[in-house]
């Protein structure tokens, strides 16, 4: 693993998708230069910045600010903050904000804001006129990390999250770590999981630093851009082996089976849970299931247990407020993963930390034991 730059500089990941490529900055500033980022490298010069309630007060203005001064015509489009926007009524109200704004083909659809609305956005740009272009200026560390990168996009439906999309890879990425700053703890730690992820997929060195120098990641500066750059690159690269998930990309959802399946127990109820806490109580559940396996030691899950908990995030259902649904609740929405195939269950399982591989058939009976032994 690389040694922390001695000072904040902006970096690029470039993601080679042939004519689909694009580049992902990341650095301090770019929300100033989005407009002259955007007019430097797309034909298009209107906009349709989309964003949430909490989002809007806090840079919306400077986002419009830089892109009029590069001479690009925006509309805005605010929807409420919160999980709960991934639906047909705030897709359709934002799809008809982009028609109304005369988005063109070679216009675009500006994400401002964290995962959720850089899913529905994506959705939004990936449908209208068949397909515009598409920008992504990730908010949080969670989007900066995960969502804003692979073209995944999409809605929940109550049978599950993001059951409802399409794959719509954005032509640029822009991620300002100043606006990190205004995140709360908790959003940090969520966003967090995500990078630890990345470690135990297939980089133990990374995760073996992280464990290391968490604490300057959550200070900020050049540890923080490190970790970031390391992130998107890693997710980069197993996109671009395998762009629509027919395969290795799986890896990238390690925990999130048993997250997600958390998350739609609570309704997804934020206050309760959010994504990144569900990844991080589903990479133990994961790790856990894999030692239950003798698949991997459980010194690994201990591992993994304890630096998530040292960096303040929950790492057992017991950890989520409230009561939970039976485990049959749960397992009935892990059989509506997306990785089902067939009626079989697909589980990303690990032989130790860094060593992800993709379980195809997993006994649903073991599974559901499992379950009930966690289960508070």
């Amino acid at each position: 693993m690389n040694a922390i730059p001695s000072a904040p500089a902006i970096r690029t990941v470039h993601v080679p998708l042939g004519e689909r490529a694009y580049d992902i900055l990341i650095g301090p500033g770019l929300i100033a230069r989005a407009g002259a980022e955007i007019a430097s490298r797309l034909k298009g010069r209107k906009a349709a910045v989309v964003t949430d309630e909490n989002v809007a007060p806090l840079y919306l203005k400077a986002v419009v600010a830089s892109l009029d001064e590069a001479g690009i015509v925006s509309a805005e489009v605010v929807l409420p903050a919160g999980e709960k926007t991934k639906s047909f009524e705030h897709l359709m109200r934002a799809c008809d904000k982009v028609l109304e704004a005369r988005v063109e083909r070679n216009d675009y659809v500006m994400a401002l804001g964290g995962g959720v609305i850089g899913d529905l956005s994506g959705f939004a740009a990936g449908i209208v006129r068949r397909g515009v272009r598409f920008v992504q200026v990730p908010t949080s560390l969670l989007s900066q990390v995960d969502s804003s990168v692979g073209g995944k996009t999409g809605i929940n439906s109550r049978h599950g999250k993001n059951l409802i999309g399409v794959f719509h890879q954005p032509d640029l990425v822009l991620a300002d770590t100043d606006v990190l700053n205004s995140l709360s703890a908790r959003e940090f730690r969520a966003g967090y999981a995500e990078i630890a992820k990345y470690g135990l997929i297939d980089k133990p060195d990374f995760f073996a630093w992280l464990e290391a120098n968490w604490k300057s990641v959550f200070a900020g500066g050049s540890a923080r851009i490190e970790a970031i750059a390391t992130s998107c690159q890693a997710k980069a690269d197993v996109v671009v082996a395998d762009e629509r998930e027919n395969g290795q990309r799986a890896l990238l959802n390690l925990g999130h089976t048993f997250g997600h399946a958390l998350e739609a127990a609570t309704a997804y109820d934020s206050s309760r849970l959010v994504h990144g806490e569900g990844v991080s109580i589903g990479m133990v559940l994961a790790h856990e299931f894999s030692a239950r396996m003798n698949l991997a030691s459980p010194d690994d899950a201990r591992r993994v247990e304890r630096h998530l908990k040292e960096v303040g995030l929950p790492t057992r259902m017991s950890d989520i407020p409230g009561d939970l649904p039976p485990a049959e609740s749960l397992m009935d929405a892990i059989a509506q993963d997306k990785k089902v195939k067939s009626g079989k269950l697909t589980f990303i399982l690990t032989r130790g930390i860094g060593q992800s591989f993709v379980a195809d058939d997993v006994p649903a009976s073991e599974v559901i034991s499992f379950l009930r032994e966690k289960h508070p």
